[in-house]
């Protein structure tokens, strides 16, 4: 999978910026016809939230053990 990511970055670096964005937006006009405005706001809103959260937390993984260790107290649990 990181292999697939780096080749896509690898392409999208080349690309011009006004090629992306109409990529884009494509992309959320497709969505807003087939789902509606508010369900992919919703669909954005989530997916925006999951990249936080998983940069956030798997970006450096002393992050996650911390977060790991003071929902789940060593010695306990683990």
């Amino acid at each position: 999978m990181e292999r697939l990511l780096s080749r896509i970055f690898e392409k999208l670096q080349n690309t011009k910026a006004g090629t992306l964005f109409a990529l884009a937006f494509f992309i959320v006009a497709v969505l807003i016809c087939i789902f509606g405005f508010w369900k992919t706001l919703f669909i954005v809103i989530f997916t925006l939230a999951g990249f936080v959260v998983g940069s956030f937390l798997f970006g450096d993984e002393s992050r996650f053990k911390k977060l790991l260790d003071r929902i789940l107290p060593p010695g306990r649990v683990r």
